[in-house]
């Protein structure tokens, strides 16, 4: 075993982890910070019903400090639909409301006005935007909308893309020869080996998300490398068992090592196949989604 395989495998290895099952609902357990920045679930008074929501399901804290909070408790209030398109957002009600700062709210307002989530113009103020304005490709939007109301329908637009990137990074990839990269696809697949067999699903994850990553890197297509993050946010919110890599197993671990035998052989054929086969969609199982998770 390299020496990166064994870093990895030995690196972050919590007493608690454990391949995730249907319906756990603490895949991501993020640390609270302390109290002094934690946004705290809000009480919402009068007819503003919607937005009492948020404390259900932002209940948790990523650690992120204020601003990282608030951008997670508004995001998630949009995308799920708790704020629908052309609500008005306040800025003094969110401060007051939330207890935090003027400058908090304002930076996480541009942060989701980044996101195509909300806009602010003179006379009009800030107002949520409708879902043809967002960047569905955020990472923090494709994880809202994973968990959220819309997760049915995407983690099956996620799925399809993948369908078009994957298949051809691998073809592309096989061409390229750089055994380096090589090697550490090799590495991922043996920490995945043992990580399966350990039941240590959190390395797997990571091993797992480490190896697409490489895949689509060594395909040597910058455009196509841009698109990375969306794998990478796909197989972080995989929650149902749609493709092979949402299913670990003996059989997925193969198709895995097939690509790195492909990859080795530079036959782009057989990467691009051996691909496809690990992406397939199970016949037998159910295209089920476990209920929402809180963040």
């Amino acid at each position: 075993m390299s020496t990166l395989a064994h870093t990895m495998m030995t690196a972050a290895r919590p007493a608690d982890s454990g391949l995730a099952g249907p319906g756990e609902l603490d895949r991501y357990p993020y640390a609270e910070s302390p109290g002094a920045d934690r946004v705290g679930p809000p009480v919402w008074d009068g007819s503003d019903v919607e937005l009492g929501r948020v404390g259900r399901r932002a209940a948790g804290s990523r650690g992120r400090g204020l601003h990282g909070q608030l951008v997670q408790q508004l995001g998630q209030m949009i995308v799920s639909g708790d704020l629908g398109a052309d609500r008005p957002l306040v800025p003094e009600e969110i401060g007051q409301r939330f207890e935090v700062s003027r400058t908090v709210v304002r930076e996480s307002l541009r942060v989701l006005e980044a996101k195509g989530l909300v806009s602010a113009r003179p006379n009009v103020g800030t107002r949520v935007r409708p879902v043809s304005d967002w960047n569905l490709l955020d990472p923090d939007i494709i994880e809202w909308r994973a968990f959220g109301p819309q997760r049915d329908d995407q983690r099956r637009e996620l799925s399809e893309l993948r369908w078009t990137i994957e298949p051809l990074a691998a073809r592309l990839a096989a061409g390229h020869g750089r055994e380096d990269v090589q090697q550490r696809l090799g590495d991922m697949v043996e920490i995945m080996g043992h990580a399966l067999a350990q039941g240590d699903g959190i390395t797997l994850s990571r091993a797992d998300t480490e190896f697409h990553a490489l895949l689509i890197q060594l395909a040597g297509n910058r455009m196509l490398e841009h698109l990375s993050g969306i794998v990478s946010s796909a197989l972080q919110v995989s929650g149902s068992p749609v493709t092979g890599c949402d299913r670990p197993n003996e059989v997925s671990l193969a198709h895995h090592g097939r690509i790195v035998d492909a990859l080795a052989a530079g036959d782009s054929y057989a990467a691009e196949s051996a691909m496809r086969q690990l992406l397939t969609v199970h016949p037998d199982v159910e295209r089920s989604v476990p209920a929402p998770r809180e963040h």
